[in-house]
């Protein structure tokens, strides 16, 4: 009993305890602090590589889609080279990937707006182009990718060719790579989707452009863009620039009936021809049988003619000007003067002077080292189109230039009579009629020409022919010059040249401009440098001005 008395009183007696603490409670404070501490330190760590990939992909979107970029040229062409052996498939697959990213918005795109200073700018059928640089047809046959095109920097952009009704062209293959001269040859021969696919294309072109600048998307729509009121020229859909679609026949049309060719040409002006700033009527492809026949004065003249006519009809207020494109190997003074003589009998608004030439470069041009299998390759039927064919477009150019400007077709020099009939060249002493009858000649063929030492055009030495023969050099010789019996025409009635073969930079570009085209196009070039071509030539175009100051 006592013990159990004391207990209690031992128990007040013994110091009260200290409170024990909760081990569980006090490891989950620390495993908390620690938690957050990683926590922070994984969202920092998130954040930064977050922002790097932002930064990253947001570099390389920039990188990407800017024409200036070098993987343009040195990646994906190579790769598309490599991919895809046949030329064909590659342009088919590159045609493809650009109409892809455009849709996605993430296309190459000339950036910086370099042309913006005005340093480049040409006036062409009263618009004012931002630049004098072009891309030939061939390029966008079906008008599949134009907006995008554009968007690569040209102020002018060439569709089609676009036949009346679908055809599938010549028998594959028919393009030939020659990589060691940058060049190709091909045979296409007008495939084409037809006049009424092209058109559709073209239509739902212009009202999804309507339909973004609020006008709707209906026809009442697509008529306000056609006729100005969004403020862009109607083919283009772009200030400054121009859009041109390409028109010829189909093959099974036989040139020899003109009038069924004329039918061809005025039925795809009539369906393509309210969506072009620019008609081009080619009559110089060499892979359709018969077609630069048509170049001859007479059936010219005739097709022309007919196509003015279907253009005045076109369903638009402001109707588009109208080039025929033309040969490089129709070169004769006659051809040349025969086609300069339909154009002013008829109203055309100018000439694009140059395609593809049935002729070649001699087998080893100077500066290259071409392979057996490319040398083999030259020897293949078709039209030849790359670097070696500058100097010739070049000389072409000069001539149509001068053509041109010396207007309509003169009649022969004034020849006074007497009173007994006989003429003032009768009364002229035999070497006197010579020169003054050589005199009259030359004038006509080339009025610009001063007087004295009259030096006729002569063909580039490189070219020789496998198919066609060069005409002969003509030689140089001293003459008198008889004074034109007409005014050069003024700037606004002077007909407009563009020119396409062989151009693949700067300096040739202001060799071309200067020889008195409007415009340099650019299509093998294109091919091969990839989307960053017409920047890079642009960007040459002012260094050299640069080296001339």
């Amino acid at each position: 009993m006592r013990a159990l008395r004391l207990r209690p009183a031992i128990a007040r007696s013994l110091p009260s305890p200290r409170p024990i603490r909760n081990p569980a409670r006090h490891a989950s404070t620390a495993s908390e602090t620690a938690i957050n501490t990683r926590s922070f330190a994984t969202r920092t760590k998130n954040l930064i590589y977050g922002t790097a990939l932002t930064v990253g992909l947001g570099f390389g979107y920039l990188y990407v889609t800017d024409t200036r970029a070098s993987i343009h040229e040195w990646l994906v062409v190579p790769a598309l080279r490599a991919i895809y052996p046949d030329g064909e498939d590659a342009h088919h697959a590159g045609t493809k990937i650009l109409r892809g990213l455009y849709d996605f918005g993430i296309h190459p795109r000339e950036r910086g707006n370099p042309d913006a200073a005005g340093d480049l700018e040409v006036e062409v059928f009263g618009h004012v182009l931002r630049n004098p640089i072009g891309t030939s047809a061939g390029i966008d046959k079906g008008a599949e990718v134009p907006t995008p095109l554009l968007a690569l920097g040209p102020a002018i952009v060439e569709v089609g060719a676009v036949t009346p009704y679908p055809q599938a062209g010549n028998p594959k293959p028919r393009v030939f790579r020659i990589p060691s001269q940058n060049a190709l040859v091909n045979r296409y021969g007008f495939n084409s989707e037809g006049a009424e696919v092209v058109a559709m294309r073209l239509r739902q072109r212009v009202r999804e452009f309507a339909y973004h600048m609020g006008l709707g998307i209906d026809e009442d729509a697509e008529r306000a863009v056609l006729d100005g009121q969004a403020g862009v020229p109607p083919g283009s859909l772009t200030p400054g620039r121009l859009m041109a679609v390409q028109v010829t026949k189909n093959k099974g049309t036989s040139e020899n009936d003109i009038e069924a060719v004329i039918r061809d040409y005025a039925f795809c002006v009539q369906h393509v021809g309210k969506y072009a700033d620019i008609v081009v009527v080619n009559v110089s492809s060499p892979n359709t049988p018969g077609l630069r026949a048509l170049q001859n004065v007479e059936p010219l003249t005739k097709l022309l003619a007919g196509v003015v006519e279907a253009v005045e009809k076109v369903d638009r207020k402001v109707k588009p000007a109208i080039m025929v494109k033309v040969s490089p190997d129709e070169d004769s003074e006659e051809q040349v003067s025969g086609i300069c003589e339909a154009v002013w009998d008829t109203g055309v608004d100018g000439i694009i002077v140059g395609n593809t030439t049935k002729k070649r470069p001699d087998p080893i041009p100077k500066g290259y080292v071409i392979p057996a299998k490319e040398a083999n390759i030259l020897l293949e039927q078709g039209g030849y189109s790359g670097p070696q064919m500058f100097d010739r477009t070049l000389a072409l150019v000069k001539r149509y230039r001068s053509m041109l400007d010396h207007g309509p077709k003169l009649p022969p020099p004034p020849i006074s009579s007497d009173e007994s009939g006989s003429s003032l060249l009768s009364k002229l002493e035999p070497d006197e009629q010579t020169t003054k009858v050589a005199a009259a000649a030359v004038s006509l063929a080339v009025p610009d020409m001063p007087s004295g030492t009259a030096e006729l055009p002569s063909e580039p030495a490189e070219f020789s022919s496998n198919v066609d023969d060069l005409s002969a050099s003509a030689p140089t010789i001293s003459i008198k010059t008889i004074p034109d019996a007409a005014p050069a025409p003024s700037t606004a009635s002077r007909k407009v040249l563009f020119a396409t073969g062989g151009i693949t930079n700067g300096r040739q570009a202001r060799e071309i401009l200067d020889a008195g085209a409007s415009v340099a196009m650019v299509y093998t070039a294109l091919i091969y440098g990839g989307v960053g071509t017409i920047s890079k030539i642009k960007k040459e175009m002012r260094e050299e001005v640069t080296k001339g100051k």
